[in-house]
């Protein structure tokens, strides 16, 4: 969806990766669907990505491009960008949250040992970016909290979704052609991974303590931990073990299909550097209740277009209770304040041209911090 943002204003994007070439366009659709040209510089190797075709093909490549965006921390990707764009070429990276202080609160131990990294390596990689994209002003506050060195520019970049795609109606059927249950049912959605950070567990005892009996949940999305097992015995446990469905991930047309068939969105998570399921919600005219933990909260609640409370057990039995007591009017109200909210915000329309200021390639950007240093001019 940000190759897409990008090629609306007329510039052409090429996407890097470090999956290998051998997994071909059949491994989830995944490079196919793409609409721009895929390097798989892969296989990468262990949890930090090294690959030894990477750096070769930043250098060999890296004149045919006016910038670059580097998405994510803590892997080789960051220090071969460095290698090979420092002072030749601009670039900026998306921390994407991986700079959030809630890991240093909830994993001290492995904190130190990024401490060590830090100090080699990643805070040369981002102090020596243009600029370090951040998507909320919580996390433009509190990036990189617990390190050292941070010298590095800050940019607030007005991230979001590229909205619903296709006909409503349409998408609405392909969600309830392999879910017909729930096509006569009120139901309540969670999208996202399946993951103890995201608060998958607050909701099976919320749903249990304040929803009405005739109000469902799904829950959509991968599981990456193997939790999925324990939570259905919770439910099982909580009597409620019916009155939830596991679809697994969704993507396309089932995906909006399923954001258009809800009730409501619900997100009681521990932590959330944006939450682009909440925009997602937002652009289908989804009420989302979310916890206070998602860092565009704030912004959301201003609006009017969304409930916040606490990512606890009582917190997100508050959220489920406020919506149904909800009026017709009331939810309407909200929804049209939903849909606003997402076009004001997080329709990625002003996203790009924020980086294209940062990186030199037009006009400065006001949004940049002025309490950081500033990059050396783009080449």
């Amino acid at each position: 969806m940000f190759a897409l943002a990008h090629q609306k204003l007329g510039w052409n994007v090429e996407i890097v990766t470090l999956d290998s070439p051998d997994d071909g366009p059949s491994k989830d659709g995944y490079r196919s669907s793409f609409p721009c040209p895929v390097h798989p510089c892969g296989p990468a190797v262990g949890k930090y990505g090294y690959s030894h075709q990477l750096q070769p093909w930043l250098l060999a490549n890296r004149s045919r491009f006016d910038g670059v965006i580097v998405n994510g921390v803590w892997q080789y990707h960051s220090l071969a960008a460095r290698r090979a764009f420092a002072g030749r070429v601009p670039y900026a990276i998306f921390s994407h949250g991986m700079l959030d202080p809630y890991f240093k609160k909830r994993f001290p131990l492995k904190h130190l040992k990024k401490l060590v990294y830090w100090t080699l390596e990643e805070s040369r990689n981002l102090n020596q970016a243009h600029a370090v994209c951040v998507t909320s002003q919580e996390e433009f506050h509190t990036v990189a909290e617990g390190f050292p060195f941070r010298r590095f520019r800050r940019l607030l970049v007005p991230y979001g979704s590229a909205g619903p795609e296709g006909d409503p109606a349409a998408n609405r059927e392909a969600f309830l052609a392999d879910w017909p249950h729930l096509a006569d049912k009120r139901f309540l959605l969670f999208l996202g991974r399946i993951h103890p950070k995201k608060g998958c567990d607050l909701l099976m005892d919320a749903l249990a303590r304040s929803a009405e009996p005739d109000l469902h949940l799904v829950m959509a999305g991968p599981d990456e931990v193997g939790w999925t097992a324990e939570l259905k015995a919770r439910a099982d446990a909580l009597g409620i073990g019916d009155r939830i469905t596991w679809t697994g991930m969704l993507r396309g047309a089932q995906k909006w299909g399923a954001l258009y068939a809800a009730s409501a969105f619900i997100l009681p998570s521990h932590q959330e550097n944006f939450g682009i399921a909440v925009a997602d919600a937002l652009a289908c005219g989804l009420i989302p209740l979310i916890s206070d933990k998602v860092n565009i909260a704030p912004e959301v609640a201003a609006d009017q277009a969304a409930f916040v409370d606490t990512d606890t057990v009582e917190g997100t039995s508050r959220l489920i209770e406020r919506f149904q007591r909800m009026t017709s009017s009331e939810r309407e109200a909200m929804q049209a304040a939903a849909r606003a909210c997402y076009v004001r915000r997080y329709s990625l329309i002003d996203a790009p041209l924020v980086i294209y200021r940062a990186l030199g390639l037009i006009a400065d950007d006001p949004q940049v911090s002025s309490a950081t240093p500033k990059a050396p001019a783009a080449p």
